[in-house]
């Protein structure tokens, strides 16, 4: 695939994801909960519809290309390539909505999270090289699957559903084996192949590891604290958010 095909793909899945975030208030309507944070509602739908595709997408992947682990720099199959790029689509059509409907000093993280993922996508993307890196940084968005619906049940005033509990702990579940243990394999990765990947590419995503990893681990915390360990007083706080 071409770069300006690449660069098309990229183009058309921003486009696409921001029609969808426009039309799923009338897919899946807010409840009152949610009716005063609408657009933050869209959001999280719009992330949980990437996270399926993306993750899903992933996993599909290694199982019908087994052998692509085996080469993460230069092998990328059909589909591949596209799915990445479809996530730096995605990203792009987030970071912009983050940017016109929420304050910086509530979306800074998550702003700074996307700006490593575009850039580190962008270059597999441009380059046609390090498919097989990306693709695993993906398996990371099955985990997203369950830390959406974690933000849906909450907007949706369902935090003391038998369905909440199960995804906390599904979540926490997911969140070690498919977030922390892969990012903490994709540095293992760069530092055992520093010498097959030129300095600038090390560089830039050696930044992005020191930079996810703290961030990601931060958030357990969090979401550990806040699913088993908070007070009364804690939920009303995050409903209010």
């Amino acid at each position: 695939m071409a770069v300006g095909a690449g660069l098309l793909l990229v183009a058309g899945s921003f486009a696409a994801f921001r029609l969808l975030n426009r039309g799923l208030e009338r897919l899946v309507p807010p409840p009152p909960s949610a009716q005063r944070n609408r657009w933050k509602w869209r959001n999280i739908w719009t992330s949980l519809a990437h996270s399926v595709l993306s993750g899903g997408g992933a996993l599909l992947g290694f199982y019908l290309y087994p052998g692509l682990h085996e080469d993460l720099v230069g092998t990328h199959p059909p589909g591949v390539h596209s799915l990445v790029a479809v996530s730096v689509g995605y990203f792009l059509e987030d970071f912009v909505d983050m940017l016109c409907n929420q304050k910086l000093h509530q979306s800074w993280e998550l702003l700074f999270h996307h700006s490593v993922v575009i850039v580190c996508f962008g270059i597999a993307v441009l380059l046609h090289q390090y498919m097989g890196f990306a693709f695993v940084a993906l398996l990371v968005e099955i985990n997203s699957i369950f830390l959406h619906l974690r933000q849906i049940l909450l907007m949706a005033d369902l935090v003391h559903t038998t369905c909440y509990r199960l995804n906390s702990i599904v979540n926490l579940g997911t969140y070690v084996v498919f977030r922390i243990t892969t990012l903490a394999w994709m540095t293992r990765w760069l530092l055992l192949n520093r010498q097959h990947v030129p300095l600038a590419t090390y560089t830039v995503g050696m930044v992005g590891m020191a930079i996810m990893m703290p961030m990601n681990i931060i958030l357990f915390y969090r979401l550990l604290r806040s699913d088993f360990f908070k007070s009364s007083r804690d939920v009303q706080r995050e409903k209010e958010k």
